[in-house]
């Protein structure tokens, strides 16, 4: 669980740069460049496997682990439910697996908008500089002018932010790294990824939205 939250932290990061190409106002040139890149680059391809293997593999261990705790608990539960932790991580840390299942899910959803698109569906063609390229950024256009869509995606944003709010600090306290100078530090940075990270990826859908009115 840990080091494959770790993998899927790293990725944001790498998946946020790329999208965040949507934001320039070239009609569209840098994303579909950087669509096919990523696409037709044997290593970014073959990281790309390690990623779905990664995300399968981290829903299937949460799910787990949630069994797991539930078993310890008994099928009766506590008489009296003791919270070690307060605040917001302490909600997120009990409600993790149900985060995960949402996230799962806009996941599943995202990549059939997307991915699956990119792969199979009969896309529109740009050209740059003579060379042709999978329109990718026309569906996403389209995506992002349904309000409907994206509440769902902001939404399903603020949903990351929560889940990352426990899971990425806890990554680091599973794999026993911890210590009294630099704990709080990793802490710290948790919260500020959980909420700048997620943040960026909503401005995206809000700002094309915006610009489509």
């Amino acid at each position: 669980m840990s080091l494959t939250g770790l993998f899927l932290i790293v990725f944001l990061v790498v998946h946020l740069v790329g999208n965040l190409q949507l934001l320039a106002d070239d009609g569209g040139q840098a994303f579909n460049v950087y669509a096919k890149f990523m696409t037709s680059n044997p290593i970014i391809k073959t990281v790309s496997y390690l990623l779905y293997f990664s995300i399968l593999l981290h829903a299937v261990q949460g799910i787990i682990l949630w069994r797991k705790n539930r078993e310890a608990r008994g099928s009766q539960g506590y008489a009296v439910k003791v919270v070690k932790a307060a605040g917001t991580n302490a909600k997120a840390a009990s409600n993790m697996a149900w985060l995960g299942i949402v996230i799962f899910v806009f996941i599943c959803i995202h990549m059939y908008q997307f991915w699956l698109q990119m792969k199979l569906g009969n896309l529109p063609m740009a050209i740059y500089e003579g060379q042709e390229y999978k329109d990718l950024y026309a569906i996403t256009s389209e995506a992002f002018a349904n309000p409907a869509y994206v509440v769902f995606y902001v939404l399903s944003m603020v949903v990351i932010a929560y889940h990352l709010w426990h899971g990425f600090q806890s990554s680091f306290q599973t794999l026993g790294l911890n210590h009294r100078k630099y704990t709080p530090i990793i802490q710290g940075l948790g919260k500020l990824y959980s909420v700048v990270i997620p943040a960026l990826f909503a401005l995206i859908p809000l700002w094309m939205y915006i610009k489509s009115m």
